[in-house]
């Protein structure tokens, strides 16, 4: 029995390793969290930044915002150390919202070190928080980022996601877009038609069957056991 724990033990600390060697890498991107957000809402975004340069720090970050799936309104949210310039772009198709139709949205947000001391530095990671709503009706937003570090070297976080689902070299934080809550609710009562009521009338029934028959095996298994019984051996 011993030995059988041990070699659980020795399975299991494999199977955690090689989850960390997989995930190791791809902690270090640049990502946009939290990961999902609702269609039509509002949320606060952070852009989470590793250093990924044991020589060098990273000292500028630009983030475009697509104006193919706009944002109606973006505000940035102050960080020690560093600048933010905040540029915008005339939609091609104005969005509508209920304080009226906007014509121009957010397009590129650019942070950059007012000194060395704020730069990220090696082993480090830096966030860079937006509020953003209301949210495009889409499947996802895909920000491509640039990070510039100061020995000169810009990482392009541009690689839209794979078909296939593989994870690109330089894959862009993508944040995903669900329908709202209440949508979701009204599209499945939409779907339930007329039929709801025999199918809780069906399922009720199926319900009650089987808690008979559970109710019986357990009392078949309680009329054979008695206080301080224990099962013979064969010899």
């Amino acid at each position: 029995m011993r030995a059988t724990m041990c070699r659980l033990g020795v399975v299991a600390l494999a199977a955690g390793a090689a989850v960390l060697f997989v995930a190791g890498p791809a902690a270090a991107h640049v990502t946009v969290n939290p990961s999902q957000a609702t269609q039509g809402g509002f949320a606060k975004l952070a852009f989470r930044v590793p250093n990924e340069k044991d020589s060098a720090s990273t000292v500028k970050l630009e983030v475009a915002v697509p104006t193919d799936t706009p944002i109606a309104a973006l505000s940035v949210r102050p960080v020690a150390g560093w600048t933010a310039v905040v540029q915008t772009a005339t939609l091609p198709t104005p969005v509508k919202t209920d304080g009226g139709e906007v014509t121009d949205a957010v397009s590129r947000i650019t942070w950059t070190a007012t000194s060395a001391d704020s730069a990220i530095g090696a082993g480090q990671f830096q966030e860079f928080e937006v509020s953003a709503g209301p949210l495009p009706k889409a499947d996802q937003i895909v920000f491509k980022v640039l990070q510039t570090y100061s020995d000169g070297d810009i990482v392009r976080w541009i690689d839209e996601p794979e078909a296939n689902g593989a994870e690109p070299e330089h894959p862009a934080p993508v944040l995903k877009l669900a329908k709202s809550a209440d949508a979701s609710a009204a599209a499945a009562t939409s779907q339930a038609g007329s039929g709801t009521g025999d199918r809780s009338g069906w399922a009720l029934g199926v319900g009650i069957a089987a808690l008979v028959v559970a109710l019986g095996a357990l009392g078949v298994a309680l009329s054979g056991w008695r206080p301080g019984t224990r099962p013979t051996s064969s010899s």
